[in-house]
Formats: C-alpha cells, structure tokens, sequence
C-alpha cells in the first residue's frame, strides 16, 4: 500500500521548523521535504515566504500529524492551506519529488 501524503503552508520557516516537530511527535510519520513560495502579494503576508511542510506516513497517522501541525504553526505565524492526499496516483508521486529548496 503506498505511503499517505500530506502538505501543511505555513507562514514563515519558524513556522515550518515549529509544525513538523508537533507532527514528528504527534504521529509516526516523517518530514519528507520542504519547500518554499514567495508569492507577488508578500509584502501584505503576515510573513512574506510561505513553506510547504509534506509529510509521509499511513493515512491516520497523517491526519493526527498535519492536525498537530497546523495547530503548532497557528501559535507562531498561521497556516495558509493544509491537505492530506490518501494514496497518490503514481503521476503525482513523481510530481511530489518536485523542489524548489536545495
């Protein structure tokens, strides 16, 4: 069975750090990357770098992560999007390898 996925945006990289350890502890799963957007409007932002956080494991443990996440992130900066993807096709698997971070 393939591996659940799950995105969690984030305002900021403190943000990103603070989300994936709340979703490190809260569930067995694993950072499986993290990316980043500057988009047009960051000046009006809250924080002008919005940074995706993809989290891997089962289903149930993805929910509990991204959950425990999002709460994390919303005592530092807030949360932009959060989603949970069951069992990526094998097309979007390969578009998850997609990074813009080094």
């Amino acid at each position: 069975m393939a591996e659940s996925v799950g995105f969690l945006e984030v305002y900021g990289l403190t943000a990103a750090f603070v989300a994936a350890d709340a979703a490190c502890k809260s569930a067995n799963v694993r950072i499986d990357a993290f990316d980043h957007n500057k988009p047009g409007n960051a000046e009006g932002l809250p924080v002008p770098l919005l940074v995706l956080v993809k989290i891997r494991g089962t289903i149930e443990d993805v929910k509990v992560a991204i959950e425990a996440g999002s709460e994390a992130a919303k005592m530092v900066s807030g949360v932009v999007t959060a989603h949970v993807i069951a069992r990526p096709d094998v097309e979007t698997e390969k578009l998850l390898k997609i990074n813009s971070l080094k």
